[in-house]
Protein backbone atom coordinates (compact mmCIF):
# COMPACT_ATOMS: atom_id res chain seq x y z
CA UNK A 1 0.00 0.00 0.00
CA UNK A 2 1.26 3.45 -1.01
CA UNK A 3 0.36 5.91 1.42
CA UNK A 4 0.64 9.55 2.18
CA UNK A 5 -0.18 11.82 5.16
CA UNK A 6 -2.38 15.57 4.15
CA UNK A 7 -1.86 17.83 7.38
CA UNK A 8 -2.82 21.57 7.62
CA UNK A 9 -1.10 24.43 8.59
CA UNK A 10 -3.82 25.03 10.98
CA UNK A 11 -7.59 23.77 11.83
CA UNK A 12 -9.99 25.66 9.24
CA UNK A 13 -7.26 25.25 6.12
CA UNK A 14 -9.12 23.15 4.32
CA UNK A 15 -6.96 19.56 4.65
CA UNK A 16 -10.89 17.53 5.30
CA UNK A 17 -11.92 18.88 1.73
CA UNK A 18 -8.84 18.38 0.24
CA UNK A 19 -8.31 15.06 1.87
CA UNK A 20 -11.66 13.71 0.94
CA UNK A 21 -11.39 14.71 -3.18
CA UNK A 22 -8.27 12.72 -3.14
CA UNK A 23 -8.69 9.93 -1.55
CA UNK A 24 -12.27 9.98 -3.43
CA UNK A 25 -10.69 10.63 -7.10
CA UNK A 26 -8.25 7.97 -6.10
CA UNK A 27 -10.60 5.36 -5.24
CA UNK A 28 -12.70 5.82 -8.98
CA UNK A 29 -9.21 3.87 -9.68
CA UNK A 30 -7.86 2.15 -6.79
CA UNK A 31 -8.60 0.52 -3.54
CA UNK A 32 -8.09 3.30 -1.24
CA UNK A 33 -7.39 2.95 2.30
CA UNK A 34 -7.95 5.89 4.57
CA UNK A 35 -7.06 6.74 8.14
CA UNK A 36 -7.33 10.09 10.45
CA UNK A 37 -5.08 10.75 13.23
CA UNK A 38 -6.88 11.70 16.21
CA UNK A 39 -10.00 10.52 18.29
CA UNK A 40 -13.00 11.64 15.37
CA UNK A 41 -15.93 10.03 14.07
CA UNK A 42 -17.12 12.61 11.54
CA UNK A 43 -14.36 13.04 9.21
CA UNK A 44 -14.05 9.21 8.98
CA UNK A 45 -17.48 8.90 8.16
CA UNK A 46 -16.75 11.02 4.91
CA UNK A 47 -13.56 9.15 3.97
CA UNK A 48 -15.53 5.86 4.50
CA UNK A 49 -18.29 7.13 2.84
CA UNK A 50 -15.86 7.95 -0.43
CA UNK A 51 -13.93 4.88 -0.67
CA UNK A 52 -16.38 2.54 0.25
CA UNK A 53 -14.02 0.91 3.05
CA UNK A 54 -13.88 1.37 6.57
CA UNK A 55 -11.31 4.19 7.76
CA UNK A 56 -9.65 3.76 10.91
CA UNK A 57 -8.20 6.04 13.71
CA UNK A 58 -4.51 6.27 14.76
CA UNK A 59 -3.83 8.13 18.27
CA UNK A 60 -0.73 8.14 19.75
CA UNK A 61 -2.25 9.31 22.84
CA UNK A 62 -4.92 6.60 23.40
CA UNK A 63 -2.93 4.13 21.44
CA UNK A 64 -0.04 2.11 21.94
CA UNK A 65 2.69 2.22 19.20
CA UNK A 66 1.09 -1.72 18.71
CA UNK A 67 -2.01 -1.00 18.54
CA UNK A 68 -1.46 1.95 15.96
CA UNK A 69 0.97 -0.28 14.33
CA UNK A 70 -1.43 -2.66 13.77
CA UNK A 71 -4.52 -0.87 13.06
CA UNK A 72 -2.47 1.08 10.24
CA UNK A 73 -1.29 -2.75 8.93
CA UNK A 74 -5.34 -4.37 9.16
CA UNK A 75 -6.37 -1.30 7.20
CA UNK A 76 -3.67 -1.57 3.89
CA UNK A 77 -5.48 -5.74 3.55
CA UNK A 78 -6.16 -5.24 -0.33
CA UNK A 79 -5.51 -1.81 -0.70
CA UNK A 80 -3.36 0.03 -3.06
CA UNK A 81 -3.44 3.35 -1.74
CA UNK A 82 -3.57 4.63 1.81
CA UNK A 83 -4.18 8.23 2.66
CA UNK A 84 -4.30 9.92 6.58
CA UNK A 85 -6.04 12.54 7.58
CA UNK A 86 -4.33 14.91 10.19
CA UNK A 87 -6.16 16.99 12.81
CA UNK A 88 -5.60 20.57 13.42
CA UNK A 89 -2.14 22.02 12.81
CA UNK A 90 0.92 19.61 12.30
CA UNK A 91 2.25 20.07 15.28
CA UNK A 92 -0.48 20.30 17.93
CA UNK A 93 -0.91 17.48 20.26
CA UNK A 94 -1.71 16.87 23.78
CA UNK A 95 0.95 19.63 25.54
CA UNK A 96 3.58 22.15 24.10
CA UNK A 97 6.81 20.22 24.25
CA UNK A 98 5.91 16.75 22.72
CA UNK A 99 4.74 15.20 19.65
CA UNK A 100 2.27 12.70 21.60
CA UNK A 101 -1.50 13.36 20.05
CA UNK A 102 -0.43 14.98 16.75
CA UNK A 103 -0.37 14.33 13.24
CA UNK A 104 3.30 14.70 13.33
CA UNK A 105 3.78 11.72 15.86
CA UNK A 106 1.96 9.40 13.38
CA UNK A 107 3.85 10.76 10.31
CA UNK A 108 7.29 10.01 11.92
CA UNK A 109 6.17 6.54 13.37
CA UNK A 110 5.58 5.76 9.46
CA UNK A 111 7.98 7.92 8.13
CA UNK A 112 5.24 8.76 6.06
CA UNK A 113 5.62 11.76 3.41
CA UNK A 114 3.55 14.58 4.02
CA UNK A 115 1.33 16.93 1.90
CA UNK A 116 0.81 20.28 3.29
CA UNK A 117 -2.07 22.52 2.82
CA UNK A 118 -1.60 25.88 3.31
CA UNK A 119 -4.84 28.72 4.21
CA UNK A 120 -3.22 30.97 1.57
CA UNK A 121 -5.47 33.68 1.81
CA UNK A 122 -4.00 37.20 1.40
CA UNK A 123 -0.97 35.75 1.58
CA UNK A 124 1.93 35.28 -1.41
CA UNK A 125 5.85 35.18 -0.21
CA UNK A 126 4.59 34.99 3.14
CA UNK A 127 3.33 31.39 2.23
CA UNK A 128 7.22 30.47 1.63
CA UNK A 129 7.84 31.50 5.08
CA UNK A 130 5.40 29.20 6.87
CA UNK A 131 5.98 26.06 4.80
CA UNK A 132 9.72 26.68 5.53
CA UNK A 133 8.86 27.10 9.28
CA UNK A 134 6.74 24.14 8.99
CA UNK A 135 9.89 22.25 6.94
CA UNK A 136 12.14 23.50 9.82
CA UNK A 137 10.69 22.76 13.11
CA UNK A 138 10.69 19.18 12.86
CA UNK A 139 13.99 17.70 10.31
CA UNK A 140 12.33 14.14 11.00
CA UNK A 141 9.23 15.31 9.22
CA UNK A 142 9.53 15.03 5.35
CA UNK A 143 7.42 17.44 3.50
CA UNK A 144 6.85 16.50 0.09
CA UNK A 145 4.46 18.84 -1.14
CA UNK A 146 1.91 21.56 -0.78
CA UNK A 147 -1.36 22.77 -1.66
CA UNK A 148 -2.65 26.06 -1.60
CA UNK A 149 -5.73 26.71 -0.36
CA UNK A 150 -8.43 29.62 -1.12
CA UNK A 151 -6.37 31.34 -3.84
CA UNK A 152 -7.89 34.54 -5.65
CA UNK A 153 -6.77 34.44 -9.65
CA UNK A 154 -3.89 33.64 -11.32
CA UNK A 155 -1.30 36.08 -10.50
CA UNK A 156 -2.14 34.80 -6.64
CA UNK A 157 -1.14 31.65 -7.58
CA UNK A 158 1.49 32.27 -9.37
CA UNK A 159 3.27 34.09 -6.80
CA UNK A 160 2.59 31.94 -4.23
CA UNK A 161 3.35 29.26 -6.03
CA UNK A 162 6.92 30.40 -7.24
CA UNK A 163 7.94 31.70 -3.46
CA UNK A 164 7.56 28.18 -1.87
CA UNK A 165 9.02 26.49 -4.61
CA UNK A 166 11.95 28.73 -4.62
CA UNK A 167 12.78 29.29 -1.05
CA UNK A 168 11.99 25.85 0.19
CA UNK A 169 12.42 23.31 -2.31
CA UNK A 170 9.10 22.06 -1.69
CA UNK A 171 6.54 21.86 -4.82
CA UNK A 172 3.19 23.06 -5.01
CA UNK A 173 1.17 20.53 -6.36
CA UNK A 174 -2.04 22.25 -6.76
CA UNK A 175 -4.31 25.49 -5.76
CA UNK A 176 -7.48 25.69 -4.82
CA UNK A 177 -9.93 28.38 -5.32
CA UNK A 178 -11.83 30.49 -2.53
CA UNK A 179 -15.32 29.79 -3.13
CA UNK A 180 -18.05 29.44 -0.52
CA UNK A 181 -19.44 26.28 -2.17
CA UNK A 182 -16.16 24.54 -1.15
CA UNK A 183 -17.55 25.25 2.06
CA UNK A 184 -18.77 21.61 4.07
CA UNK A 185 -22.23 21.90 6.21
CA UNK A 186 -21.50 22.36 10.00
CA UNK A 187 -22.61 21.67 13.53
CA UNK A 188 -21.93 22.73 16.40
CA UNK A 189 -19.45 18.99 17.08
CA UNK A 190 -18.07 19.41 13.57
CA UNK A 191 -19.37 18.74 10.19
CA UNK A 192 -22.84 16.84 9.61
CA UNK A 193 -22.27 13.50 9.64
CA UNK A 194 -21.87 11.68 6.31
CA UNK A 195 -24.61 9.07 7.43
CA UNK A 196 -27.33 11.32 8.27
CA UNK A 197 -26.32 14.20 5.08
CA UNK A 198 -26.04 11.07 2.33
CA UNK A 199 -29.78 10.77 2.93
CA UNK A 200 -30.10 14.29 0.67
CA UNK A 201 -29.32 14.70 -3.27
CA UNK A 202 -28.10 18.40 -1.89
CA UNK A 203 -25.21 16.95 -0.15
CA UNK A 204 -23.73 14.54 -2.98
CA UNK A 205 -24.13 17.51 -4.94
CA UNK A 206 -21.98 19.33 -2.68
CA UNK A 207 -19.16 16.68 -2.06
CA UNK A 208 -18.86 15.93 -5.81
CA UNK A 209 -18.53 19.68 -6.37
CA UNK A 210 -15.85 20.04 -3.81
CA UNK A 211 -14.56 16.92 -5.30
CA UNK A 212 -14.51 17.96 -9.11
CA UNK A 213 -13.14 21.55 -8.12
CA UNK A 214 -10.14 19.95 -6.32
CA UNK A 215 -9.55 17.39 -9.24
CA UNK A 216 -9.15 20.22 -11.13
CA UNK A 217 -6.93 22.54 -9.09
CA UNK A 218 -4.49 19.46 -7.89
CA UNK A 219 -2.58 17.31 -9.71
CA UNK A 220 -3.50 13.51 -9.23
CA UNK A 221 -0.98 12.22 -10.70
CA UNK A 222 1.87 14.16 -8.95
CA UNK A 223 -0.30 13.15 -5.56
CA UNK A 224 0.04 9.28 -6.69
CA UNK A 225 3.88 9.54 -7.26
CA UNK A 226 4.01 11.39 -3.91
CA UNK A 227 2.81 8.57 -2.07
CA UNK A 228 5.48 5.83 -0.78
CA UNK A 229 4.77 2.00 0.69
CA UNK A 230 4.65 2.80 4.53
CA UNK A 231 3.36 -0.04 5.46
CA UNK A 232 4.62 -1.61 9.06
CA UNK A 233 4.77 -5.48 9.28
CA UNK A 234 1.48 -7.67 10.79
CA UNK A 235 2.14 -8.02 14.28
CA UNK A 236 -0.08 -9.33 17.73
CA UNK A 237 -2.86 -6.34 17.48
CA UNK A 238 -3.55 -6.98 13.42
CA UNK A 239 -3.88 -10.39 13.87
CA UNK A 240 -6.32 -10.41 16.87
CA UNK A 241 -8.63 -8.60 14.60
CA UNK A 242 -9.47 -11.38 12.61
CA UNK A 243 -13.13 -12.68 12.78
CA UNK A 244 -13.89 -15.99 14.83
CA UNK A 245 -15.91 -18.80 13.07
CA UNK A 246 -18.22 -19.62 15.17
CA UNK A 247 -19.88 -16.81 17.34
CA UNK A 248 -21.14 -17.28 20.72
CA UNK A 249 -23.39 -13.87 20.97
CA UNK A 250 -25.60 -11.61 19.06
CA UNK A 251 -24.67 -8.11 20.01
CA UNK A 252 -27.02 -5.00 18.44
CA UNK A 253 -25.61 -1.86 17.30
CA UNK A 254 -27.87 1.53 17.29
CA UNK A 255 -27.32 3.08 13.99
CA UNK A 256 -28.71 5.35 12.26
CA UNK A 257 -29.24 8.85 11.72
CA UNK A 258 -29.28 9.94 15.57
CA UNK A 259 -26.74 7.75 16.23
CA UNK A 260 -23.78 6.95 14.20
CA UNK A 261 -20.30 8.14 16.21
CA UNK A 262 -18.57 5.14 15.92
CA UNK A 263 -14.63 3.82 15.28
CA UNK A 264 -14.31 2.14 12.00
CA UNK A 265 -12.63 -1.28 13.98
CA UNK A 266 -15.46 -1.57 16.39
CA UNK A 267 -17.15 -4.22 14.36
CA UNK A 268 -14.05 -5.98 13.99
CA UNK A 269 -13.12 -5.86 17.62
CA UNK A 270 -16.56 -7.37 18.70
CA UNK A 271 -16.30 -9.95 15.67
CA UNK A 272 -13.07 -11.13 16.97
CA UNK A 273 -14.14 -11.49 20.31
CA UNK A 274 -16.76 -13.90 19.03
CA UNK A 275 -19.69 -11.75 18.78
CA UNK A 276 -22.42 -11.67 16.12
CA UNK A 277 -23.26 -8.04 14.65
CA UNK A 278 -26.36 -6.69 13.60
CA UNK A 279 -27.35 -3.15 13.51
CA UNK A 280 -30.79 -1.30 14.10
CA UNK A 281 -32.74 1.87 14.14
CA UNK A 282 -34.10 3.65 17.36
CA UNK A 283 -35.18 6.03 15.50
CA UNK A 284 -37.59 3.78 12.88
CA UNK A 285 -36.89 -0.09 14.03
CA UNK A 286 -38.33 -2.05 17.12
CA UNK A 287 -35.13 -2.97 19.54
CA UNK A 288 -34.25 -6.70 18.01
CA UNK A 289 -33.55 -9.56 19.86
CA UNK A 290 -29.55 -9.77 21.26
CA UNK A 291 -27.44 -11.12 24.07
CA UNK A 292 -25.72 -7.61 24.32
CA UNK A 293 -26.52 -3.59 23.01
CA UNK A 294 -24.70 -1.09 22.07
CA UNK A 295 -25.54 2.60 21.85
CA UNK A 296 -22.82 4.70 20.82
CA UNK A 297 -22.29 8.68 20.37
CA UNK A 298 -24.76 11.04 17.80
CA UNK A 299 -27.13 13.75 17.87
CA UNK A 300 -30.23 12.36 19.64
CA UNK A 301 -30.93 16.24 20.47
CA UNK A 302 -31.68 16.62 16.74
CA UNK A 303 -34.17 14.04 17.09
CA UNK A 304 -35.87 14.32 20.07
CA UNK A 305 -39.31 14.23 18.95
CA UNK A 306 -38.58 11.55 16.67
CA UNK A 307 -36.85 9.75 19.43
CA UNK A 308 -40.20 9.84 21.88
CA UNK A 309 -42.89 8.85 19.45
CA UNK A 310 -40.91 5.58 18.91
CA UNK A 311 -42.27 4.39 22.37
CA UNK A 312 -42.32 0.81 21.33
CA UNK A 313 -38.25 1.16 21.01
CA UNK A 314 -38.07 2.95 24.57
CA UNK A 315 -39.91 0.85 26.65
CA UNK A 316 -38.46 -2.28 24.92
CA UNK A 317 -34.79 -1.25 26.05
CA UNK A 318 -35.94 -0.22 29.53
CA UNK A 319 -37.57 -3.52 29.87
CA UNK A 320 -34.02 -5.39 28.55
CA UNK A 321 -32.04 -3.13 30.92
CA UNK A 322 -34.25 -4.26 33.82
CA UNK A 323 -33.87 -8.43 32.58
CA UNK A 324 -29.58 -7.82 33.05
CA UNK A 325 -28.80 -7.69 29.51
CA UNK A 326 -25.64 -5.93 28.86
CA UNK A 327 -26.02 -2.57 27.29
CA UNK A 328 -23.19 -0.24 26.63
CA UNK A 329 -23.70 3.54 26.12
CA UNK A 330 -21.74 6.76 25.29
CA UNK A 331 -22.39 9.97 25.06
CA UNK A 332 -25.68 10.33 22.89
CA UNK A 333 -26.24 6.91 23.77
CA UNK A 334 -26.13 7.47 27.27
CA UNK A 335 -28.43 10.93 26.94
CA UNK A 336 -31.01 8.70 25.29
CA UNK A 337 -30.63 5.83 28.43
CA UNK A 338 -31.68 9.04 30.80
CA UNK A 339 -35.47 9.88 31.41
CA UNK A 340 -35.79 13.35 29.75
CA UNK A 341 -33.23 15.30 27.13
CA UNK A 342 -34.67 19.08 27.65
CA UNK A 343 -33.24 21.53 24.78
CA UNK A 344 -33.23 25.50 26.39
CA UNK A 345 -35.04 28.18 24.62
CA UNK A 346 -32.17 29.49 21.87
CA UNK A 347 -30.08 26.41 21.90
CA UNK A 348 -29.30 26.38 18.09
CA UNK A 349 -31.45 28.80 17.23
CA UNK A 350 -34.85 27.63 19.27
CA UNK A 351 -37.69 29.65 19.53
CA UNK A 352 -38.77 27.79 22.74
CA UNK A 353 -37.96 25.04 25.11
CA UNK A 354 -38.38 21.54 24.02
CA UNK A 355 -38.19 18.60 26.69
CA UNK A 356 -38.51 14.81 25.51
CA UNK A 357 -38.91 11.76 27.69
CA UNK A 358 -36.45 9.05 26.55
CA UNK A 359 -35.87 5.37 28.00
CA UNK A 360 -35.74 5.96 31.49
CA UNK A 361 -33.38 3.11 32.46
CA UNK A 362 -30.78 5.80 34.22
CA UNK A 363 -32.31 8.19 36.97
CA UNK A 364 -31.43 11.08 35.97
CA UNK A 365 -32.06 13.90 33.13
CA UNK A 366 -30.23 15.46 30.58
CA UNK A 367 -30.22 19.32 29.77
CA UNK A 368 -28.68 21.45 26.79
CA UNK A 369 -26.83 23.37 26.58
CA UNK A 370 -23.97 23.69 29.39
CA UNK A 371 -20.46 24.13 29.18
CA UNK A 372 -18.82 22.15 26.58
CA UNK A 373 -16.35 19.45 27.40
CA UNK A 374 -13.88 18.57 24.92
CA UNK A 375 -10.30 16.69 25.67
CA UNK A 376 -8.64 13.44 26.37
CA UNK A 377 -9.71 11.58 29.25
CA UNK A 378 -8.02 8.90 31.59
CA UNK A 379 -9.19 6.53 33.89
CA UNK A 380 -9.78 3.36 36.00
CA UNK A 381 -12.99 1.27 35.17
CA UNK A 382 -13.69 -1.37 38.00
CA UNK A 383 -15.72 -4.18 36.42
CA UNK A 384 -17.11 -7.60 38.65
CA UNK A 385 -14.19 -9.45 37.17
CA UNK A 386 -11.06 -6.63 37.95
CA UNK A 387 -9.90 -3.26 37.16
CA UNK A 388 -9.25 -1.83 33.79
CA UNK A 389 -6.94 1.47 33.34
CA UNK A 390 -8.19 3.00 29.59
CA UNK A 391 -7.40 6.09 27.95
CA UNK A 392 -10.27 7.75 25.68
CA UNK A 393 -11.86 11.21 24.58
CA UNK A 394 -15.26 13.20 25.26
CA UNK A 395 -17.16 16.15 23.48
CA UNK A 396 -20.40 17.51 24.62
CA UNK A 397 -22.65 20.50 25.25
CA UNK A 398 -24.96 18.62 27.05
CA UNK A 399 -25.17 17.66 31.13
CA UNK A 400 -26.86 15.14 33.23
CA UNK A 401 -28.07 15.28 36.93
CA UNK A 402 -28.26 12.36 38.16
CA UNK A 403 -30.53 10.89 41.13
CA UNK A 404 -28.43 10.59 44.13
CA UNK A 405 -27.24 6.96 44.84
CA UNK A 406 -25.79 6.17 40.98
CA UNK A 407 -23.26 4.15 40.88
CA UNK A 408 -20.15 4.58 38.40
CA UNK A 409 -18.17 2.43 37.10
CA UNK A 410 -15.34 5.17 35.66
CA UNK A 411 -13.03 6.96 38.11
CA UNK A 412 -10.90 9.79 35.75
CA UNK A 413 -7.67 11.50 36.44
CA UNK A 414 -8.34 13.82 33.37
CA UNK A 415 -11.67 14.29 31.91
CA UNK A 416 -15.10 15.54 32.96
CA UNK A 417 -17.29 12.67 32.78
CA UNK A 418 -21.00 13.01 34.42
CA UNK A 419 -20.10 14.97 37.47
CA UNK A 420 -16.59 15.21 39.47
CA UNK A 421 -14.51 12.75 37.98
CA UNK A 422 -17.22 10.35 37.65
CA UNK A 423 -18.29 8.42 34.57
CA UNK A 424 -19.77 5.58 33.27
CA UNK A 425 -22.91 5.28 35.32
CA UNK A 426 -23.85 1.77 36.09
CA UNK A 427 -27.73 0.21 36.25
CA UNK A 428 -27.68 -3.91 37.14
CA UNK A 429 -25.90 -4.25 33.58
CA UNK A 430 -25.68 -1.11 31.76
CA UNK A 431 -23.24 0.87 31.56
CA UNK A 432 -23.08 4.82 30.24
CA UNK A 433 -20.60 6.98 29.91
CA UNK A 434 -19.57 10.49 28.08
CA UNK A 435 -16.10 8.51 27.82
CA UNK A 436 -15.63 7.53 24.09
CA UNK A 437 -13.41 4.38 23.80
CA UNK A 438 -10.96 3.45 20.97
CA UNK A 439 -12.30 -0.90 20.42
CA UNK A 440 -8.54 -1.61 19.72
CA UNK A 441 -7.55 -0.27 23.02
CA UNK A 442 -10.35 -1.10 24.96
CA UNK A 443 -10.68 -4.70 23.75
CA UNK A 444 -10.38 -6.69 27.04
CA UNK A 445 -13.11 -3.94 28.63
CA UNK A 446 -15.47 -5.07 25.96
CA UNK A 447 -15.02 -8.43 26.27
CA UNK A 448 -15.24 -8.32 30.12
CA UNK A 449 -18.42 -6.32 29.54
CA UNK A 450 -20.18 -8.18 27.81
CA UNK A 451 -18.64 -11.67 28.86
CA UNK A 452 -17.26 -12.94 25.77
Amino acid sequence: MRSLLISGDRSGAGKTSVTLAIAGLLAQESAVQTYKVAMDYIDTSYLAGVTGRPSYNLDTFVQTAEETAGLFCYGSEGAEYGIVEGVRGLYEGVDALTDVGSTASVAKMFDLPVILVINARSITRSAAALVKGFAAFDPDIRIEGVILNNVMGERHIGKATKAVEHYCGIPVLGAVPRRQEMELAMRHLGLVPYREGSDTAEFHDRISFITNVIGEYVDIDRIRETAQDRTPRPNAVCGMLDTQPDPSMRIAVAYDEAFNFYYGELNAVLRSLGAEVVHFSPVHDRLPEADGYVFGGGYPELFLEELERNDAMREAVQETAENDVPIYAECGGLMYLTRSLTLEQGWQGRDERLSCEMCGVFAGDTRMPVKKALGYVVGTASFPDGEFLFRGHEFHYSGISMDAGVRYAYRLSRGTGIANGQDGAVVRRTLGAYTHLMPVSSRAMLKSFFGL
